[in-house]
């Protein structure tokens, strides 16, 4: 059932109820008997209701204009005046307070020009004071309807805006996690890759002369490589499954990296500067992961130059400088993915990096990264 046959079905009902409550009331002084006109008046203020949630003040009107008309003509009953009442809650309730107040208005002033001035205390105290007492209590009802109805309203669109907010945020964090993988990936495959690519050049390079010994040497290296990879890749994969696995990665396992570095006949040195000491969250990654990315470019861009890694700590920072005098191979852009990906993990963990050719010769890299606290 639809909302506009169930105000129909009211506004019959009231109709009908408004001509027998009318017709069982006993008129008294100057009251006239109900005959058709007056049912047919009934019916002009009971009817219109069936529109009121689509046409509000129009029925509210028209209501009121036949109310008046029945009760200047002076028809029995005290009842006609109910569907003139729930016609302006209904304005008022739809948030039309305004209009509402002035239709209850002016069918409370009409219905004492037209009845309490020419018919005197029969009307005033029987009709006019208390219509207007009723209409004041719809009025004031009405307004707390519309007024929750409102809340109600506000209500649903935040708990609307917060489901969005919720799913955009959703959607930015699996964005973000997507583009952390993508990045361990590479900065893993692309190190271990370039360590693999450089000793398997070798091994074949002794291999084609019969020297199989220190090729031996090379195929181990390769193989040891291979095996840090799938370690690494299990602990980034691990995210997937919300297992942290990567604790170990950062400053403390530079060694073990440019150890690896070296088998890949890469002569790297490494030296710490001050007091070691702990990280600031999510530093240790990043300190781990930018050595890493710099020694592959070293790898891949300038063969096999003479490096050296240091990491200098200071009151608050670290920093971490690889630095090369190796001539560029394919050519060693001052920018690229590598060094974007690098900038990324410095400024995310707190810090800085900076990256470029050296005055004299070759190439380096300088991150400088918080530490977990003062000393």
């Amino acid at each position: 059932m639809t909302r506009w046959t169930t105000d129909a079905a009211v506004s019959v009902a009231l109709a009908a109820g408004l001509v027998a409550g009318s017709l069982a009331v006993a008129r008294t002084g100057e009251q006239r008997a109900l005959d058709v006109l007056g049912c047919a008046l009934l019916l002009a203020t009971a009817l219109p209701l069936a529109w009121r949630l689509a046409r509000p003040v129009t029925v509210a009107v028209a209501s009121a204009a036949a109310c008046v008309a029945y009760y200047a003509l002076l028809y029995p009953g005290i009842f006609a005046a109910a569907p003139v009442l729930l016609a302006v809650y209904t304005v008022v309730a739809l948030g039309r307070l305004l209009e509402g107040v002035v239709v209850a208005v002016a069918f409370d002033a009409a219905l004492y020009l037209a009845v309490a001035v020419p018919h005197g205390a029969y009307a005033v105290f029987d009709g006019v004071w208390w219509t207007a007492g009723f209409l004041a209590a719809v009025i004031v009802i009405g307004q707390m309807v519309a007024t929750h109805r409102a809340y109600l309203r506000e209500v649903e669109l935040r708990a609307a805006e917060a489901e969005r907010t919720r799913e955009e945020a959703a959607l930015r964090r699996a964005g973000e996690e997507r583009l952390w993988i993508a990045q361990e990936l590479h900065d893993t495959l692309t190190h271990t890759i370039s360590v693999i690519n450089v000793q398997a050049g070798a091994a074949t390079h002794l291999l084609a002369k019969g020297d199989p010994a220190p090729a031996g040497d090379a195929l181990a290296a390769i193989r040891a490589s291979s095996q840090d990879a799938m370690r690494e890749l299990r602990a980034t994969l691990g995210v997937l499954r919300r297992v942290d696995d990567q604790g170990d990665l950062g400053p403390a396992r530079l060694p073990a990296l440019v150890e690896r570095a070296r088998r890949a006949g890469l002569p790297v040195t490494y030296e710490v500067l001050g007091e070691p000491r702990p990280l600031a969250a999510g530093a240790d990654l990043a300190a781990y992961r930018i050595v890493q990315e710099a020694l592959t470019n070293v790898l891949k861009h300038a063969g096999t130059p003479a490096t050296s890694v240091i990491a200098e700590y200071g009151r608050d920072t670290v920093t971490l400088r690889v630095t090369d005098d190796g001539e560029p191979v394919d050519g060693r852009p001052g920018h690229g993915m590598g060094l974007i990906g690098m900038r990324e993990r410095a400024v995310t963990a707190g810090g800085s990096l900076a990256a470029g050719p050296r005055p004299g010769g070759g190439f380096r890299v300088e991150t400088e990264l918080p530490l977990a606290g003062p000393a």
